[in-house]
């Protein structure tokens, strides 16, 4: 299988080439994608450009030489090593060269236009720095992946949210610190409704926002000071609080359940039930149930 950027065009060159596809997922149109591979090559030459802005974290392993450059000037000359992180802007042409590699990498690409990203425009391309938050965020959500746990959109928008800022931090930016207050009762009844009503939905950010009738960033700000939670982690938190109830008063499936409610599986149901309430659907069942 020849190595290939997920978005984009351009030119690749390799020999002794193997690459392989481990998880692939995309939210909200395709405005975030998520692409992690393996990829081993005794070389490889890369011309790309990409309408996408593009995120790279090395998982594990590296190359003997890498050599990025861009707009005529080399803009990296080295290795590429576990933990590293690369920045590459929408519309940006790069070369690069690499020799001797054998690495995992997770991708994540964010739309310019998406809501949160702002802070990326005109940020130059970065290649091989380093971030802990970044790098966390994007292993946590490799794994997820691995597990089949495909998280909901809310969540991915505020995840891409935070890489953006992050990795504008990283590039020397100072961004403006805004302060939000709390939404109106009215808002925020409006918006509690619309997440009942959907609650087995995959429920998105933008969504949420547009029921308040505010920019995406500013609600999740507003909101998390009104909730005290960001709008992805109270989502999560009603359907928890209502598989309690039918935990409770039913004798319906945990798989059943975890379909209701919007779960992308039993195990992820099972997994964020206990990581919330910690113990397991069917042991919270237990204490109200005994014979079940």
């Amino acid at each position: 299988m020849s190595f290939r950027p997920l978005l984009g065009d351009g030119r690749i060159r390799s020999r002794e080439e193997k690459s392989e596809v481990l998880q692939t997922a995309s939210w909200v149109d395709s405005s975030v994608v998520f692409d992690n591979r393996r990829w081993i090559c005794r070389e490889a030459e890369l011309r790309w450009t990409a309408p996408h802005h593009l995120v790279v974290l090395t998982e594990e392993g590296g190359t003997s030489q890498t050599s990025i450059r861009s707009e005529a000037r080399s803009v990296y000359e080295g290795m590429d090593r576990p933990g590293d992180l690369t920045f590459v802007p929408a519309g940006a042409e790069r070369l690069g060269v690499y020799r001797d590699v054998n690495l995992s990498y997770s991708a994540l690409w964010i739309d310019p236009e998406f809501p949160g990203s702002e802070g990326l425009a005109d940020t130059p391309i970065l290649v091989n720095r380093s971030d802990k938050v970044v790098a966390a965020l994007l292993s946590s959500l490799r794994v997820e992946m691995a597990l089949a746990h495909e998280p909901d959109a809310a969540y991915i928008e505020h995840l891409a949210a935070l890489v953006s800022l992050r990795v504008a931090m990283l590039a020397g930016k100072r961004l403006p610190t805004v302060s939000h207050g709390r939404l109106g009762r009215r808002t925020i009844a409006r918006v509690r409704e619309y997440i009942d009503a959907r609650i087995n939905s995959d429920i998105s950010l933008s969504e949420l926002a547009a029921v308040a009738e505010m920019a995406a960033d500013t609600f999740a700000r507003r909101f998390k000071a009104t909730t005290g939670l960001a709008p992805y982690a109270y989502v999560i938190e009603q359907r928890v609080r209502r598989a309690e109830i039918v935990l409770r008063e039913t004798q319906s499936s945990i798989g059943t359940i975890a379909y209701r409610l919007g779960f992308s599986s039993q195990s992820h149901f099972t997994a964020t039930f206990r990581r919330l309430r910690g113990m397991t659907p069917r042991a919270y069942r237990m204490q109200f149930s005994p014979e079940s």
